[in-house]
């Protein structure tokens, strides 16, 4: 479903040896590593948007975040957050390159035509879709159309099944992914910094109504706060999904001995991770390898994942995904409060050493005839209605397992 890449430049058998069977599109170009190349060599724009630095002095030597690279030119991805952690000092909490190699190897470059390369690293904000919608493609290749409710939807068809690259194109994880925001404020809290930004008519006639995002993104020692509203300021209803992409690293680098917790029973068959088309079944975890519902968590091990899960379990009006790292006494979490979340997307193949977590409102393709007219999870915004997509990161040491 996803790239990741980096700064290193391999041969394309390796990187298939390394990315294992199933390579998502495009990945033969590299694979990303984490760097901790200084601000003093970054860009201090991209993609004519001043960049955005939030920051913290820390305090004490317990787990805290300290900092966060923001992109306004690109739908104000969280590019970087920057953690302090017992036994692993300063660290990267994003699996992402440097900025600055980001900028001038990715950004701007003929992979990047839609912004795909928002999502290759790093955090993008992904609106007003998530995950993939199929489609008619249109003859020059350049468009899928489908269609809502009798109303049909022109979108980039800017994805593909890395196996067949001149077929299978569809569209992929929304309309921001390289969008410049406006008006925007940094200013200092009690315990860190927060950034607000808006993004007017953020979809410029691609979707079916007029739309207003604003964001709201918040550092603290505790917790990274991400919040978006979308409003309908048009004059027809829409559907929306919202979401955020983290590439969580897992700081040990072993990716076998991680453990994840997904609070999700059932699972959203596909047709194979080349394609990640959803077939419109849903099968329950219970006694398979894709089963993450011990709050504990279940180790990686070598199995791939692209997988969709739902029939989520709540408690305390708090929707949380835990990633694991044993051999780092490390634990962080993506906290879901919008009760429109209904699936929970999960990335990592066996070479990573990230895991990506989106807790998103819709199953993929979720205007799909494979879905026989479920409610596949999008929210519909009548004129003037708003929708608010609310998550968290939170760091924590963790607890051994229980034998």
């Amino acid at each position: 479903m996803y790239r990741f890449r980096s700064s290193l430049w391999l041969a394309p058998a390796m990187l298939l040896v390394l990315a294992g069977c199933h390579t998502p599109a495009n990945t033969a170009k590299s694979t990303a590593t984490t760097s901790n190349t200084t601000a003093a060599a970054e860009p201090s724009e991209v993609n004519g948007m001043p960049v955005v630095h939030l920051k913290r002095a820390q305090k004490g030597d317990g787990p805290q975040f300290l900092g966060m690279t923001i992109l306004p030119g690109r739908g104000m991805n969280t590019f970087q957050i920057t953690g302090y952690f017992p036994g692993l000092g300063k660290f990267d909490v994003l699996h992402a390159p440097s900025l600055q190699v980001a900028n001038t190897r990715y950004y701007g470059t003929a992979s990047d035509a839609y912004g795909d390369d928002s999502f290759a690293f790093g955090g993008a904000f992904l609106a007003p879709y998530v995950n993939r919608i199929l489609g008619k493609l249109s003859p020059d290749r350049k468009t899928i159309t489908t269609d809502w409710h009798g109303k049909k939807l022109v979108l980039p068809a800017n994805w593909h099944n890395s196996a067949h690259p001149d077929q299978d194109l569809h569209a992929m994880h929304g309309l921001i992914l390289k969008e410049n925001a406006s008006n925007v404020q940094v200013k200092k809290t009690s315990d860190g910094e927060v950034v607000t930004a808006d993004m007017p008519d953020a979809f410029h006639g691609q979707w079916l109504s007029k739309t207003d995002l604003h964001f709201r993104i918040a550092l603290t020692a505790d917790a990274i706060d991400a919040q978006i509203i979308a409003k309908n300021v048009g004059n027809q209803d829409e559907p929306i999904s919202m979401a955020w992409h983290p590439y969580l690293t897992i700081p040990s680098g072993q990716h076998a001995q991680a453990r994840l917790h997904v609070p999700g029973t059932m699972r959203a068959e596909v047709n194979n991770y080349q394609d990640v088309f959803p077939t419109g079944k849903l099968s329950p975890v219970k006694g398979t390898r894709f089963d993450f519902t011990n709050p504990e968590g279940k180790p990686l091990d070598d199995g791939y994942l692209d997988d969709n899960y739902s029939n989520l379990t709540w408690k305390n009006g708090k929707l949380a995904v835990s990633v694991m790292d044993p051999a780092s006494n490390y634990e962080i979490s993506e906290v879901g409060f919008s009760p429109q979340m209904k699936t929970i997307q999960v990335y990592s193949p066996p070479s990573a050493n990230f895991v990506v977590v989106e807790e998103q409102f819709n199953f993929s393709d979720p205007f799909g005839k494979e879905w026989h007219g479920m409610n596949t999870g999008m929210v519909t915004l009548k004129p003037g209605q708003a929708v608010l997509w609310h998550v968290q990161l939170r760091m924590s040491e963790l607890h051994p397992v229980k034998q």
